[in-house]
């Protein structure tokens, strides 16, 4: 499958698709950056290739917008170039975040998104994790928030998210959905120091 991934997530300094451009480029993943000398810079910067990329999608073309109406602020200005394409925009729940601990927070969040992006949401993801503190049921209690959610919207549950570690010891019979097993890839910057040293 022909993949593409822009990084427009200029709110997240942790877990940002740009952190891991190299082993997804080592896995065939184009991932389309800011020029290098902004890569760092939390600066609303749009490299040209990404109206390209709206207009002439691949197999599969993924924009990384954030989780809140920040970091979708900047899909308000590819409005135009959304025009006649089939968008499936999906909004990434984790209940242990701030904002989305309830189902009237996850819904203010869809709709400051929507307000902000000019687009629908389509559908929803439970990513219900603690990073390395994560449980089943920190996953369990997660979809059922996420369920909550789809019944007062509308919206589907596109899939659950889970560590892959975990995947084996969950019940799949509770979920109406797939479940996404996740490796962690990235480390905090704070763990990375170690590293260094």
């Amino acid at each position: 499958v022909d993949v593409r991934v822009a990084d427009l997530d200029l709110v997240n300094p942790y877990f940002r698709t740009r952190e891991a451009r190299i082993p997804l480029a080592e896995k065939g993943i184009e991932v389309v950056l800011p020029h290098e000398r902004y890569l760092n810079a939390d600066l609303p910067i749009l490299a040209p290739q990404v109206a390209g990329m709206i207009r002439q999608p691949s197999e599969l073309t993924i924009l990384d917008a954030g989780g809140d109406d920040a970091g979708v602020m900047v899909l308000s200005a590819l409005g135009d170039h959304f025009k006649g394409v089939d968008l499936k925009m999906i909004q990434v729940i984790n209940p242990h975040r701030p904002f989305t601990e309830t189902v009237e927070g996850c819904i203010r969040i869809k709709e400051e998104i929507e307000a902000t992006s000019r687009l629908s949401v389509t559908g929803i993801v439970s990513n219900a994790n603690l990073i390395d503190e994560t449980t089943l049921d920190t996953v369990y209690q997660g979809y059922e928030l996420i369920q909550d959610v789809s019944e007062k919207t509308g919206l589907g549950v596109a899939f659950v998210t889970a560590p892959h570690e975990l995947v084996p010891m969950l019940d799949s019979k509770r979920f109406l959905c797939p479940v996404l097993p996740i490796i962690r890839r990235l480390t905090l910057p704070w763990k990375r120091a170690s590293v260094y040293k």
